[in-house]
């Protein structure tokens, strides 16, 4: 796994023709915060689960579901959604995606 060192500057922009390679990888880890870019290629589901902290899911290309408890939420490119620790939620891969997930351990 390559994490980041404190000073690094990483390259989140849209993986566009480089999508077909791409793995989810962990971004930045401590014991307080975690980021991880998340790819979601199309018709890819995340079974649901939860997170021990506070987590936001920006959308950085394509388009997921993104399901909060009982509430379905559409992400594209851009959007932003936050779900507090310990909500249930899942994703669905509508277009090949990837997001930046921030968890924020408590």
């Amino acid at each position: 796994m390559n994490v980041a060192l404190s000073d690094a500057i990483i390259d989140v922009r849209p993986l566009g023709a480089g999508f077909a390679a791409a793995k989810t990888t962990v971004l930045v880890k401590s014991a307080s915060l975690e980021i991880i870019r998340l790819v979601v290629p199309t018709g890819k589901t995340i079974p649901e689960h939860h997170t021990k902290g506070d987590i936001t899911v920006h959308c950085l290309e394509g388009l997921v579901d993104f399901v909060v408890g009982p509430v379905t939420r559409r992400l594209e490119a851009g959007l932003l959604l936050f779900v507090p620790q310990g909500e249930r939620h899942s994703v669905h891969g509508i277009q090949d995606a990837s997001l930046l997930v921030t968890i924020m351990m408590r």
